[in-house]
């Protein structure tokens, strides 16, 4: 069931001395602050904790009693506290308020502040304005990456998305280039680094900067080529709705940190059960990357296999059943429980998706991307405003809608507006803000209106009046960013032609055959091409800012060697289960592996919600 991978594809590094590394830091900086401590973890800090030193591990060097910050007073009865943060300037201030308030109560305690995975300067301008920086010693956790699986690594920083697209805050830009300068000093030297966005080429340029004041050992390259890409030159992808089955899992049941919580509904019990979904799995990993349509067949399949596997017991004498016991018995049971739940999580799958009148929805996806029956597709979206059936849905179609058609009319726009306003309350408009900052949700601009004109005027006259037509027009208009792209790329594959989804062919298969993602299209191009060569009118379409530099390191990207087929991308902004699954597809039909960075995991509910600010 699983794409078989060409036998030359290249193993890929052994990314467990990264954890390692991080837990031997974090135990150092607790030995810093010697005897019992009670230790305070940040909410969104303790799933990626558990990964690296779980509570067996804390306790063994002297942490007495765990809590997660709450900003509320404190019930400790310790005398040395210690806190685990983000630097965040809220965080920040709770435990202010926390020594503030022992000292009038007269308590005397010592405090420790771990930044991880760095101290921001206005951390310490709140400490000492709060006149606490001297009675608390401040550290910082270099925790900068997380492998959640063999090809996946996160930086764990959600926040990244909305400070840096939306607020303009560059302060994570730096963490990204130290993430990237931890794994060149670890797997490098890089032969060839490419990349495309804004905040890309920063993240390059740090990590540079980095690279030049350190310290160059020779080491055997374990990563050839590395690729950059900012969140914001494809919105698209991230906003589909995701089909295959690692993808559905995540919008629905939100995997975190590489585990996922699953409820009685799915293990047909009374208890929610909290399962990892790596490689390790045997059946998730089979699946994780298929069409959701081929799941059902292969666990049925798998069912059937597990079922003659327990059948061969019959007829079995006593030495022959003592050998089926102790070498095959436990790996049956372990993958008949796995297959248990992956057959309730699908199931699970099918209901919510059928009760949402999933085809639908996926039909008007479809004709958005395609270019086809747009006023059809308007409709849907306003009955699914009107019945309110689920207001990120309804944002997530509204912005799919203004992308592709590189804005809505205003007429259209003013409508939805009212009627999402209506549906979904007024405290919205704020987010209508942020989402037209962004470009993800805008109104068309008189001048821009003409490029539907053109278009038509263009079929009716010869190429050489065409021509002049269009020079005249494009003083007033911007071109289609997303339909102009399509073409160029070949994104949206001819309808006409059947595809087999059992058999894929290309890219689009994680979209039902309907959309190559961009993103990992622009991987495909630049690492055909060796760079940006041929590509000048796509990346002037995406803003530019793009860039591929030879590494410094005398290392020829035409060396010889498994390290140059395995290429790095790393995300800045997130990236999607959908994208990933694309990648390793590409990687097996080009003989690349493809190790993904992001700096969070991400899909159309979590990008939305970051942009929501409806809390007036």
């Amino acid at each position: 069931m699983a794409h078989s991978a060409r036998r030359d594809c290249p193993e890929l590094p052994d990314f467990s001395l990264l954890k390692t590394l991080a837990r031997d830091h974090l135990i150092y900086l607790l030995e810093q602050l010697p005897g019992k401590k009670d230790l305070f973890i940040e909410p969104d800090l303790m799933s990626p904790l558990d990964r690296i030193a779980n509570v067996s591990i804390l306790k063994q060097h002297e942490v007495d009693k765990l809590y997660k910050v709450e900003y509320k007073p404190v019930i400790s009865t310790s005398d040395q506290l210690c806190f685990l943060i983000r630097p965040r300037i809220q965080t920040v201030k709770w435990i202010c308020d926390v020594a503030n308030a022992d000292k009038a109560a007269g308590k005397c305690r010592r405090y420790k502040i771990i930044f991880t995975p760095k101290k921001f300067y206005s951390c310490d301008a709140v400490l000492e304005e709060q006149g606490i920086i001297g009675d608390v010693t401040t550290d910082e956790w270099s925790f900068y990456l997380l492998p959640l699986d063999d090809d996946i690594i996160s930086l764990e920083l959600p926040e990244f998305f909305r400070d840096n697209f939306l607020a303009g805050d560059q302060r994570w830009v730096k963490t990204a280039g130290s993430a990237l300068h931890l794994i060149h000093s670890l797997y490098g030297p890089f032969s060839k680094i490419y990349g495309i966005g804004r905040c890309s080429k920063m993240a390059y340029e740090s990590w540079r900067e980095q690279v030049a004041e350190g310290e160059q050992r020779a080491q055997k390259a374990e990563i050839g080529k590395v690729f950059l890409i900012d969140r914001d030159v494809d919105f698209v992808t991230p906003l589909c709705s995701q089909v295959v089955y690692e993808g559905l899992v995540d919008d629905i049941f939100r995997i975190k940190c590489g585990c996922v919580e699953f409820g009685p509904e799915v293990t047909s019990s009374d208890k929610s059960m909290k399962v990892m979904l790596n490689s390790q799995d045997k059946v998730f990993n089979e699946i994780r990357n298929e069409h959701f349509s081929n799941v059902f067949g292969f666990l049925s399949q798998k069912a059937r296999n597990l079922q003659t596997a327990y059948d061969k017991r019959r007829g079995m004498d006593i030495k022959q059943m003592k050998t089926f016991v102790s070498e095959e018995f436990k790996g049956l049971k372990q993958e008949h429980r796995l297959l248990s739940l992956h057959i309730g999580a699908s199931e699970s799958i099918m209901k919510q998706k059928t009760k949402q009148d999933f085809q639908e929805l996926l039909k008007t996806e479809h004709s958005l991307l395609e270019g086809f029956e747009i006023r059809e597709s308007i409709s849907f979206i306003e009955e699914h405003i009107n019945r309110r059936v689920s207001m990120l849905e309804s944002l997530r179609l509204l912005c799919l809608l203004s992308i592709t058609e590189n804005g809505l009319l205003p007429k259209d726009f003013r409508s939805l507006k009212t009627q999402f306003l209506q549906s979904y309350g007024v405290d919205h408009l704020l987010t209508f803000a942020n989402l037209r900052q962004l470009g993800l949700l805008v109104e068309q601009q008189p001048g821009e209106m003409l490029t539907v004109m053109e278009s038509k005027v263009g079929k009716l006259v010869n190429d050489k009046t065409a021509g002049k037509l269009t020079d005249a027009f494009s003083s007033l208009a911007r071109k289609s960013h997303f339909r102009a792209l399509s073409r160029k790329l070949n994104l949206v594959p001819r309808s006409d032609e059947e595809y087999d989804l059992r058999v894929p062919r290309d890219m689009a298969y994680i979209f039902s055959g309907a959309y190559v993602p961009l993103s990992c299209k622009l991987v495909e191009q630049v690492l055909d091409r060796d760079g940006w060569t041929g590509l000048e009118e796509v990346t002037k379409l995406l803003n530019g800012h793009e860039f591929a530099v030879t590494g410094n390191n005398g290392a020829d990207s035409k060396a010889k060697g498994n390290a140059q087929r395995i290429v790095l991308v790393m995300f800045l902004g997130g990236c999607t289960f959908s994208e990933i699954s694309a990648l390793r597809f590409l990687g097996r039909e080009k003989g690349f592996r493809f190790i993904v960075v992001t700096t969070a995991i991400t899909n159309s509910s979590r990008i939305l919600e970051s942009l929501l600010d409806n809390h007036v």
